[in-house]
């Protein structure tokens, strides 16, 4: 009998007395606020930070966010960035609620002829927010993106610190997290 298979009860019994490792444990659902008061969430929000979108690669800072609410129930979403020649990118597009989501939102930046498309609209989440709508969390559920809002043009290093474990809770890996904006 080959030396494997007079071994293999030897090995299977170690394995079977070693303790199972145990896994970690599993991260907090990605969550929306409860409420969101989308007339007090319009204006202007400065981006503290963010996981790498393609989208955002030529961006170098003095980024931006703008929501307007329209008559026709959407609103309207201006994305602001500083590129390296010193000039801005400017990306319009609009966002919708999600019924009975008071906390999310789809947004989309295709020409309004594709809004049928289901594939235009992409998730956008409030994850946290805080009371007095200073600052701002935002992701959604596959955790691929996620950005760090605030009103302010920088944000206290404790608060972002607050922030960045709250997502970590929720199972973000934030290893490449970009910090976009001063940390005071």
């Amino acid at each position: 009998m080959p030396l494997a298979f007079r071994l293999a009860p030897l090995l299977f019994a170690a394995l079977a007395c070693t303790p199972a490792l145990a896994a970690p444990p599993a991260p907090a659902p990605v969550t929306s606020v409860p409420a969101l008061d989308l007339s007090r969430y319009a204006g202007t929000w400065h981006e503290i930070a963010h996981l790498p979108v393609s989208f955002q690669k030529q961006c170098t800072g003095e980024i931006t966010a703008q929501y307007t609410l329209r008559d026709d129930g959407l609103v309207g979403v201006r994305n602001r960035c500083r590129v390296t020649n010193g000039s801005f990118v400017v990306a319009d597009g609009v966002a919708r609620g999600v019924k009975g989501q008071p906390g999310q939102l789809e947004v989309r930046f295709a020409p309004d002829w594709l809004g049928w498309l289901p594939l235009v609209w992409a998730d956008y989440w409030v994850i946290a927010l805080d009371p007095d709508y200073q600052w701002a969390v935002v992701g959604e559920p596959d955790r691929r993106y996620l950005w760090i809002l605030s009103r302010r043009a920088s944000m206290p290093r404790a608060q972002l610190e607050q922030l960045k474990a709250r997502a970590q809770a929720m199972g973000y890996d934030l290893a490449p997290l970009v910090v976009a904006a001063p940390v005071d």
